[in-house]
């Protein structure tokens, strides 16, 4: 039976050096047909909002940064594409569909794993349903560091059976292609 999966914020706004593998994998899980159906939110950073007024950041704004990335968009069906207003969360839209379906569980991919993707899970958490976390389809625009410490919470918060790894088979904290960190050296 195939199983909800919610892709967050993987737009065209958010792909950086830390994020930019991160979309070839999402696709790979989806194109397995795995899930069903498969939801998808954008970050929307609205004129006025506290990241404008208080962070003086404004990108995000409108396209082509609020747009999904070219590797999801044509995945993305009529109907299952919710924009959000900044870390609010979970979309009013997006949360009533969820209620209205009665969905039980739903498996959580995206960016950035320290705010939109934890916000998501927490949210989901509080409304009764079963967030389930795929940690390597999930990154940081901020690094490693940023994705470490959102795992962190999210397993204190969710619980560290909630955060799993797919079964695309790569490494769970595959770098993006051309990091100069060095391999090991088999022995």
């Amino acid at each position: 039976m195939a199983e909800p999966l919610l892709v967050v914020d993987v737009q065209r706004g958010f792909i950086n050096q830390y994020t930019q593998h991160i979309p070839a994998r999402i696709k790979r899980l989806i194109e397995a047909g795995e899930y069903a159906p498969v939801l998808y939110t954008l970050f929307v950073n609205s004129e006025g909002s506290p990241y404008q007024t208080l962070l003086d950041w404004h990108a995000c704004a409108g396209p082509p940064e609020t747009e999904l990335v070219e590797e999801l968009a044509p995945l993305a069906e009529d109907g299952n594409v919710f924009p959000k207003q900044g870390l609010a969360g979970m979309p009013e839209a997006l949360a009533e569909r969820v209620r209205e379906e009665r969905i039980e569980q739903i498996w959580i991919v995206g960016l950035d794993t320290d705010m939109c993707v934890l916000k998501i899970a927490m949210d989901l958490f509080d409304m009764g349903i079963e967030p389930v976390v795929l940690v390597d389809c999930c990154a940081s625009t901020a690094g490693l560091q940023a994705h470490l410490a959102g795992l962190s919470i999210l397993s204190r918060n969710i619980g560290p059976h909630q955060l799993r790894l797919t079964r695309l088979h790569e490494t769970y904290l595959a770098a993006p292609e051309g990091d100069p960190t060095p391999a090991p050296t088999p022995d």
